[in-house]
């Protein structure tokens, strides 16, 4: 970015805002519960460069109940379908302050439902940019301040992608089905958990993993999958394990949040039962390209063999049209497990009791 800053652009600076035209200091809209209202409708063609957002709402899980929605070039299905704390790096309904290249957040120290929340993914498009927020909760959002910075253009992006971002989520992951004479053996990407599936030309640019431990102990050593334009094994890109995949090694080094990797959120015993964990990774210098598909997932413990809550936010690049979502999960769907829990008696639980790189005698988690 730096080598480009100095190079003259094509275009025109503008800005979609919630300030208060009156002249007044009420900067802020409300969005009553059960609401949607469009914060930015722009016509002709343009780049987002900058989003930014801060929301005053009584319900603490706000951040999961209220749905962030973005639209390109007429697509009547939306491109980017995600919880708002989610969509900007930080899942579980809460706020913390982190940094990365393209998404930040801060909050005060003790502050548990504020927060600035900053987006700079570089956001194209030919015809039409719509931005939509929907309050599902029960309790009106009093104040959503935002900003939408973008770039007037008088030509069409050449060869430029549309971005995309959606949120899934397992809760919990189920055990494995794949049968076979050895349960660490896993030859397959069929009970992994699903962190993006796409079809079209584009690049991925990286995803956000929220996890809430339901079992104690590790929760990684999860390989991760990527197959490229068809499914196929072995896969185009095969990973070694959880925290290796996310730019870590021997665990996830809980303070520690960069550019292109990191934690934005650790609540709770670091590898312990009821831990609370965000973690990301946004191949920025190192997109992953295809032609045709993507298919992006991770095991869920070795060979799938946790069942953990885990809940996830891909972001990518394709041509339009790109395909509908899933149903997006409803708001009670959503909504993350109370922070102390007694361990369910439904879960299925996990192969233990046997040899581990996670053990205390080998403190190799990688």
């Amino acid at each position: 970015m730096l080598e480009n800053l100095a190079t003259l652009r094509e275009g025109r600076s503008r800005r979609v805002s919630s300030w208060d035209t009156t002249g007044r200091n009420a900067d802020a809209w409300p969005v009553a519960a059960g609401e949607t209202k469009t914060l930015a409708h722009i016509t002709g063609a343009g780049i987002i460069r900058h989003i930014w957002f801060t929301i005053s709402c009584e319900d603490p899980l706000y951040l999961r109940k209220c749905v962030l929605r973005m639209y390109w070039d007429g697509q009547e299905h939306p491109s980017v379908e995600a919880p708002v704390g989610d969509f900007f790096g930080v899942g579980h309904a809460k706020v913390a302050s982190f940094a990365s290249a393209v998404l930040t957040m801060s909050a005060n120290p003790g502050q548990d439902s504020h927060a600035a929340m900053n987006c700079y993914f570089p956001m194209p498009f030919a015809t039409e940019a719509r931005i939509t927020v929907t309050n599902e909760g029960e309790v009106p959002v009093g104040a959503w301040y935002f900003y939408v910075d973008y770039d007037v253009l008088d030509a069409t992006p050449v060869n430029q992608g549309r971005f995309h971002a959606h949120w899934r989520r397992s809760n919990p992951c189920p055990p494995p089905t794949h049968q076979g004479p050895d349960p660490e053996v896993n030859l397959t990407d069929q009970d992994n958990y699903l962190i993006l599936e796409a079809e079209g030309r584009g690049h991925y640019v990286g995803c956000n993993l929220s996890v809430h431990n339901l079992y104690g102990g590790w929760w990684g050593e999860g390989d991760d999958m990527i197959m490229i334009d068809g499914q196929k094994w072995p896969p185009d890109m095969h990973g070694t394990g959880s925290e290796d995949y996310f730019s870590h090694a021997w665990g996830m080094q809980i303070q520690n949040a960069f550019p292109y990797s990191g934690v934005s959120y650790h609540a709770g015993p670091n590898m312990g039962y009821n831990e609370l964990i965000t973690v990301y990774r946004y191949h920025l210098a190192d997109p992953v390209v295809f032609q045709q598909s993507i298919r992006v997932s991770i095991e869920h413990g070795h060979a799938n063999d946790r069942c953990d809550d885990y809940a996830s936010t891909a972001y990518w690049y394709q041509t339009l049209p790109s395909k509908p979502f899933p149903p997006f999960p409803k708001m009670e769907e959503r909504l993350p497990r109370p922070d102390v829990v007694v361990q369910p008696v439904n879960l299925p639980i996990p192969v233990k009791d046997r040899p581990r790189s996670g053990s205390p005698i080998n403190p190799k988690l990688g």
